[in-house]
């Protein structure tokens, strides 16, 4: 089943060719690198230009946030790297860093280096507390290498894309590569590890059209994806949604499922080739690198996907892992010396659950808070709320619970068929009186949403109509 995600546009801005493109982790920032040797601020909130920085008279093919320094790094065609402090605008650094272009720039995710690699066919590691000094030098490659990229799962490790066709995986400590993933036809131009330690993948897009995802520890290809039309130039597992992005000189960005590789959506905002992508896991937003601008999308929504029962115990997904905890008791008495103020953070210690089987678009407990339903995808999971233990399933666009009966619930299958289920058994069908049904609330009469701008009400146990009224609620 599709995902089903609300893709809405939060910038869109033209510009010189796009040859880079970050985000920033906490403020509303997207960076571009451009073909005119400038790099750009962009707020994707406000739509406004936050700083332009005049890096180089020629293209800057990569820039990065470098968040805990407030620096941005980036690389251009003079084969120059210049670091500045992105509050100050101070530059920080200024060297030579190859003998040829600089294709990308790849930051530590905790220590204090970044690597970079370009067309003279090598990788350099630099040491920003050791004045930026190149510690490590990584040969291998036959031709440019356009891309590097660390593991998250093991940030001691790297792999590399290079126009030779292959993909190699070095550690830091040895200047020749662990090993090499060989299949891509033509030059391989970007990579990307999966974000999240429970699959060894890396995924690859190259001048053959492909998008292919690895096993790095069995060295294979798991899957590959055809359907642009050009080279690829952008690969991304995205880091809080399960989808692979991809970008080509074929204009289009594609987004695929990242567990059954079915084609979710095309992409096209007719700004020419697409060259780089860019998302965070804090966020839902990708950002997009054109010829012609910068695009930056959000996919679905930011807002949590939570529940409470009566109880106060908060059951919450964090991409398909589910937490809970318990906020009964935290705040205090009203009359309590001790009592949290409104609006403070409670201080709760969140417990992993386990991880769901779909990704999760809504949670909702039933009446007595026993269980959970988690739907996403067109489907629905019913499990224990305790320990997460499976208890029904089935597919639905909505799914809502009665305010009674435990395991009494119902789905709407379609626009017009809604089931009834009762103590989690099937007991009866109906086609509700409407067009089209558009919506389910639930409660101690089930109500539908009808495409008439009036919502119906039936009886859970016998699933007679009750009455109707006219009006187009988002909520009962």
């Amino acid at each position: 089943m599709p995902i089903r995600l609300d893709i809405k546009k939060k910038l869109s801005v033209s510009s010189e060719r796009v040859k880079s493109v970050d985000i920033h982790p906490t403020e509303s920032w997207a960076l571009a690198a451009l073909y005119s040797g400038n790099v750009t601020i962009w707020d994707y909130e406000s739509g406004s230009n936050v700083k332009t920085f005049e890096v180089s008279e020629l293209p800057v093919r990569c820039a990065k946030f470098i968040t805990r320094k407030q620096w941005i790094v980036c690389s251009s065609d003079d084969m120059r790297i210049r670091v500045y402090n992105y509050n100050t605008m101070e530059k920080i650094k200024d060297f030579e860093g190859h003998s040829d272009y600089i294709r990308y720039v790849e930051v530590h995710p905790s220590l204090p280096y970044f690597l970079t690699s370009s067309d003279d066919m090598t990788i350099k590691l630099w040491d920003w507390d050791r004045g930026f000094d190149c510690t490590q030098f990584f040969e291998g490659h036959s031709h440019y290498v356009m891309m590097v990229r660390f593991n998250p799962k093991d940030t001691n490790t790297f792999a590399s894309a290079s126009l030779d066709r292959s993909i190699k995986v070095w550690g830091l400590g040895s200047p020749v590569p662990h090993y090499t993933l060989e299949g891509h036809e033509r030059g391989v131009n970007c990579i990307d590890y999966y974000p999240s330690g429970d699959k060894p993948y890396i995924l690859s897009g190259a001048d053959d059209r492909t998008v292919k995802i690895w096993d790095y520890q069995t060295k294979s290809i798991v899957h590959s994806l055809d359907g642009h039309s050009h080279n690829i130039c952008s690969v991304m597992f995205h880091p809080k949604l399960p989808l692979i992005c991809s970008a080509s000189e074929d204009g289009t960005v594609r987004l695929w499922q990242s567990t059954t590789y079915r084609a979710e959506t095309t992409l096209n905002y007719g700004m020419e080739r697409a060259w780089a992508l860019a998302a965070t896991r804090e966020t839902t937003k990708l950002a997009i690198g054109f010829d012609e601008g910068c695009v930056v999308i959000e996919l679905g929504s930011d807002d949590p996907v939570v529940s409470m029962d009566g109880t106060g115990k908060v059951v919450w997904a964090k991409n398909n892992e589910i937490q809970t905890t318990t906020v009964r008791g935290l705040a205090g008495a009203v009359d309590d010396e001790d009592a949290l103020p409104d609006g403070e953070r409670l201080p709760v210690i969140p417990r992993d659950l386990g991880a769901c089987e779909l990704y999760p678009q809504a949670i909702k407990h039933n009446c007595n808070g026993r269980f959970i339903a988690v739907c996403g995808d067109g489907e629905y999971i019913i499990y224990t709320a305790q320990a997460l233990r499976n208890k029904a399933f089935g597919q639905a666009i909505d799914f809502v619970w009665s305010a009674t009966g435990t395991g009494d619930y119902a789905i709407r299958e379609s626009t017009n068929r809604v089931k009834f289920f009762k103590n989690f058994k099937e007991s009866r069908a109906i086609k509700p009186a409407t067009a089209s049904a558009d919506a389910l609330f639930g409660g101690h009469l089930l109500g539908v949403k009808g495409g008439d701008s009036a919502v119906l009400f039936y009886d859970w146990d016998s699933g007679e109509f009750v009455r109707k009224i006219d009006v187009a609620p988002k909520e009962i």
